[in-house]
């Protein structure tokens, strides 16, 4: 059991997830319903194909998701240009607090990473890229 490297990063991504839920129970939400309406914020009005792609989420999560966004008045789906196609995109009520969310949310970032410097935190942001990177090298190699 020499490298729990893994490990590590699994068990504080799941302190980081919960400490996120703790903070949107004020609003209704939880993190995977946070992480779309993120997604919708920061790149527009996009496909569920776009959104579980960006996610790497499975089609079925994403599309529940936005299901219990719709019903709660954080999200829409419209007609895309072909109509089998579905555009989500945020709603006023969520284009009015998302802003307040992320500011929150960067408050909680910056506090759990408040003992490494900015320096630090880039390389820390710039490896976990690479990770992904590699990984999704593998699978198109795999898948090719």
């Amino acid at each position: 059991m020499e490298n729990l490297l893994f490990h590590e990063i699994h068990q504080k991504s799941r302190l980081a997830v919960k400490e996120v839920n703790e903070m949107l129970k004020e609003y209704g939400l939880y993190n995977a319903q946070w992480s779309i309406l993120f997604c919708l914020k920061q790149f527009g009005p996009m496909t569920q194909t776009g959104i579980w792609q960006y996610l790497n989420v499975e089609a079925p999560t994403v599309t529940r998701t936005l299901a219990k966004l719709e019903e709660s008045g954080w999200a829409e789906r419209v007609e895309g240009m072909d109509k089998r196609q579905r555009i989500a995109r945020l709603t006023p009520k969520a284009e009015s607090q998302v802003a307040e969310i992320q500011e929150r949310a960067t408050r909680l970032e910056n506090d759990m990473l408040s003992d490494l410097s900015a320096a630090e935190q880039e390389q820390l942001k710039s490896l976990l890229k690479r990770i992904q990177a590699s990984t999704l090298n593998e699978k198109e190699v795999k898948y090719d």
